[in-house]
This record gives C-alpha cells, structure tokens and sequence, in this order.
C-alpha cells in the first residue's frame, strides 16, 4: 500500500533536521513517514487520532 499514498512536506519540516511527510490521499487513513527516508517505516493513523495529535502539538498539550 506504500506506492499508493501520496506524501507531501509538513508546512513545518526543516528540510535538514525535522522532514515530515503525511498522506491524507487515502479514505480514513493519515500516513506518515520520515522523508530522509521514504522506503523507511510508515505510521498510519484514523483521522480521529490524528486530530488529536496534531491538536494537541498545535496548542502544545502534548506534554503535559
């Protein structure tokens, strides 16, 4: 299923430290890889959990 997924950079990747690359291409899955290195693992996430992550990086609660 890796070929299928269509990966574009986060807004917020540093292209030499922090390369994240995610997948909204396919129904009801969030792909998410390293773009260092595309044939490298793949996480994939429902949308719900990936709302949750991505809000919770966005307003910084992820650590507390």
């Amino acid at each position: 299923m890796q070929s299928v997924f269509r990966f574009r950079k986060s807004s917020f990747s540093n292209p030499e430290v922090e390369c994240v690359e995610i997948a909204t291409n396919i129904p009801d899955i969030v792909a998410i890889r390293d773009s260092k290195i595309p044939e490298g693992p793949i996480i994939r996430l429902a949308p719900t959990p990936w709302n949750a992550f991505r809000e919770a990086l966005v307003t910084g609660t992820f650590n507390r």
